[in-house]
């Protein structure tokens, strides 16, 4: 029997308020509810693992209750736009716990989705929770925990490209048995393939499932063998981060780091920059070939400041590929020999956040106003019809047609997050008349 589940309440401040009453309703709503989803596990048990700090979790009941990996990033956005430093830096401190403990941060704190990490955001929220306090000794114990992190990814997610992959530690008896769960959704996959097939086929969905994106056309099921663009782009933004780190602690590094991050950047554009399309796409490393399927994940490209200028006019020029209706799908629509959930048309918080923040990135505040407005729009009309957020919508309908791979939670952490992004991003742009 599982044991109950600690909740916490943290201090929460005042949200900022908006003219408009969808707008209010929704932050309401969020304020309201954001605290029932902050745990606290005081030791491991029933596989969960125990955490020095409270913890927020993507929802309030449901599937996902325990610390994930890149949502809380998401997550951590809406309580820095809440204003709750303390809960912000909670979740930071779990994360760096469990990288102390296990040398990598796992999937989740959940001991079942320890065989894999999930896309590297350490390093940004670090930097984000220490923009707020400005605590030098916190910032420098993070530094040499990161540090290990970077070598999990650096020694065995590195290929021979120069390039960073993702992959899993998943045992064999694992990788059978996820087999035969990976064929109750996706139809596939077939019974008349030998026990070692359905190790080697199960351990590229497990690898692909530490994407993050799980699942997706972009690697035609293949992940192993691709360097990710989002991947890489996230392992330079750490890159730059130690350097700005090392400047801010006054420790030696800085120069070095941007001469790393100066390498990743020139290999993502020998490998990964198309030069016929002038788009970028992830980069098959076996076959020396790039994906066909162009996805959001570019955005983190803008995000992390990759491509220069002519290289993100392009980007802008080709935004109708991803920009739906009613917000940024995952992938660009094309024929697929199954059905993913990461693909058209659905809609992600984290790909319309790193649009609108990759494109403002580069000044083009218009563009990224548009998705906001697309963004928080379908959120207040889902919110209105439902009574909820949710994990993901259909970004041609502006509905919850989804495809998924089971069944969708309401109030993910990490929409909070996304909502208050854009909808504070629409509110202080009108300094700018827009």
């Amino acid at each position: 029997m599982r044991i109950p589940i600690i909740p916490v309440i943290v201090g929460l401040s005042v949200i900022a308020t908006s003219c408009s009453n969808g707008d209010q309703m929704v932050r309401q709503f969020i304020s309201h509810n954001m605290p029932a989803s902050t745990y606290y596990y005081p030791k491991d048990t029933l596989g969960h693992l125990s955490l020095p700090k409270p913890f927020s979790v993507p929802t309030i009941g449901g599937m996902f209750q325990d610390l994930y990996y890149w949502d809380t990033y998401y997550t951590n956005l809406a309580l820095l736009s809440m204003g709750n430093v303390e809960q912000a830096r909670n979740n930071v401190d779990d994360i760096l716990y469990l990288i102390e403990r296990f040398g990598y941060m796992p999937n989740s704190s959940n001991l079942n989705s320890n065989n894999r990490s999930q896309p590297p955001y350490t390093s940004m929220m670090v930097r984000d929770v220490y923009e707020q306090t400005e605590d030098k000794e916190w910032l420098m114990a993070a530094y040499n925990t990161l540090l290990k992190e970077y070598r999990f990814w650096m020694t065995y997610r590195m290929t021979e490209s120069g390039l960073n992959r993702h992959f899993n530690m998943g045992s064999e008896e694992y990788l059978t048995n996820f087999y035969t769960y990976l064929q109750t959704r996706i139809p596939s996959l077939r019974d008349d393939v030998s026990p070692l097939e359905r190790i080697r086929i199960a351990s590229q969905f497990l690898s692909e499932a530490e994407s993050g994106w799980d699942f997706t056309p972009r690697f035609n099921t293949k992940c192993e063998e691709f360097n990710p663009i989002d991947l890489n782009a996230n392992l330079y933004i750490y890159e730059k981060n130690f350097a700005w780190m090392s400047y801010q602690l006054e420790i030696e590094g800085g120069k070095q780091w941007e001469r790393t991050a100066s390498r990743r950047l020139a290999l993502i554009n020998e490998y990964c920059y198309d030069n016929d399309s002038g788009l970028y796409y992830d980069y098959n490393y076996v076959t020396h070939t790039r994906s066909t399927v162009y996805s959001a994940a570019v955005f983190n490209l803008l995000w992390a400041g990759i491509p220069d200028a002519d290289q993100v006019r392009n980007i802008v020029d080709n935004l109708p590929r991803l920009e739906a209706k009613y917000g940024i799908v995952a992938c660009e629509e094309g024929i697929r020999s199954d059905v993913y959930q990461w693909d058209s048309p659905n809609a992600w918080p984290s790909c319309n956040v790193l649009a609108i923040a990759g494109l403002d990135k580069y000044g083009y505040r218009k563009d990224a106003a548009r998705i906001a407005r697309k963004y928080v729009d379908s959120s207040i009309r889902i919110f209105r019809e439902t009574g909820n957020l949710w994990e993901k919508y259909n970004a041609v309908k502006g509905n919850l047609e989804v495809n998924e791979e089971y069944k969708m939670s309401p109030f993910m952490g990490w929409t909070a997050g996304a909502y208050l992004y854009a909808s504070d991003y629409l509110i202080n742009l009108k300094q700018y008349r827009i």
